[in-house]
């Protein structure tokens, strides 16, 4: 079998700080754009203002408003008032240190802990790139907050996998498949029906007895992928990121919302109007606060999601990438600034014969790697 060709980055949406968008100009990127250094770049966490890249030789380099670079480290993990960077120590463990993001990753971090790992995970057989795994330590017992307390433990029995935070909620996924959410709940992000708050890790009762693989937490709306690859979704739809019909789209001028270009099973395009099955128009959804199973089209499945403040990208087990929500800075993709309430096939790889493996969004922008196809 042929050894598969290593893949690259690309990246679409605001870079009005400078941060590397590939080779686009001006504040922002409406089309995929390979990363200069995306061949060697084995994980992204973009951050509003700037974005961290980690290479497969274990060096951190930032772009956007903090700039500098560190070798020796295994994962970083960006947020406008922290900059996590997980450091090889001896053996199995690593040294997290958090530093100010203007600190160019010079002088002394704001703090520093020693974490021992309690399972020690190795990264895909095939070498793919993969999304960062913190803020999640690596010994899984505890997790780091933008915001003081920034060391915040989690309770043994959680058994954490993965954990993933928004502007103010957290999401959780277990070693079982269970997701538990907790912080603010006002937009409805945490998915118990309500829209209060919950102090400590809850939950969420209408996903048992399902399996999830993946999590993902926006600004104010969160999103899951099962291990058969279906798609729940809840939270916030200001901008139509939950792919639910949006008044504020519809009332847009510039916004194509329900009206819009899809595709029949064949492949073939087909207008789609916004209505329900007995031709009234579709109600809109604000707040969906339960968690909502979502369709792609075609009946693909979806294996890996990602979010940002308000717009959702999600890969099939195909290798095509769906984006939807907010697009104002072309963070959907689409080679526009339309913001959509449905999910849309990013045409780029396609056209390319790319198949996408991973996605990461920063607030405002997308990174996507991808390989060629047939190569494997």
């Amino acid at each position: 079998m042929a050894e598969e060709r290593p893949g690259a980055w690309f990246g679409f949406g605001f870079c009005g700080f400078g941060q590397e968008l590939g080779s686009g100009r001006g504040h922002q990127v409406h089309s995929p754009s390979p990363l200069r250094a995306g061949v060697d770049v084995c994980r992204v966490s973009a951050s509003w203002s700037y974005t961290a890249f980690v290479t497969r030789g274990g060096r951190v380099e930032l772009s956007g408003s903090a700039s500098g670079a560190a070798g020796g480290c295994r994962d970083a993990w960006a947020s406008e008032g922290l900059l996590l960077v997980l450091r090889a120590g001896p053996g199995p463990d690593a040294l997290l240190q958090a530093w100010a993001p203007d600190s160019a990753l010079r002088g002394e971090p704001l703090w520093a802990h020693n974490v021992v790992p309690e399972a020690v995970e190795e990264d895909d057989p095939g070498g793919e790139a993969q999304t960062g795994r913190l803020p999640l330590l690596p010994c899984a017992r505890a997790y780091v907050s933008p915001r003081p307390p920034f060391y915040r433990p989690l309770a043994p029995e959680l058994r954490a996998r993965q954990l993933e935070l928004g502007a103010e909620h957290a999401l959780l996924l277990d070693a079982a498949g269970q997701v538990f959410s907790w912080g603010g709940g006002r937009h409805g992000q945490l998915g118990h029906g309500t829209l209060e708050a919950e102090l400590e890790p809850r939950l969420l009762e209408a996903l048992q007895g399902l399996t999830m693989a993946e999590v993902a937490a926006g600004g104010w709306h969160s999103v899951c992928v099962s291990e058969t690859g279906d798609i729940y979704i809840w939270g916030w739809n200001e901008s139509g990121q939950l792919a639910l019909p949006t008044r504020n789209l519809a009332e847009d001028g510039e916004t194509v919302a329900r009206e819009a270009t899809g595709l029949n099973e064949d492949g073939s395009q087909v207008k789609r109007m916004g209505q329900v099955e007995d031709g009234a128009p579709a109600p809109f959804i604000a707040v969906q606060p339960f968690p909502a199973l979502l369709d792609l089209p075609l009946g693909s499945d979806a294996v890996k999601v990602s979010c940002g403040s308000r717009h959702t990208a999600v890969v099939t087990r195909t290798g095509e990438l769906y984006t939807w929500g907010w697009g104002k800075y072309g963070q959907l993709g689409h080679e526009d600034t339309t913001s959509l309430d449905w999910p849309r096939r990013v045409e780029y790889f396609v056209d390319k014969q790319l198949q996408v493996k991973a996605v990461t969004c920063g607030p405002w922008n997308t990174y996507v790697y991808a390989v060629e196809k047939g190569k494997s």
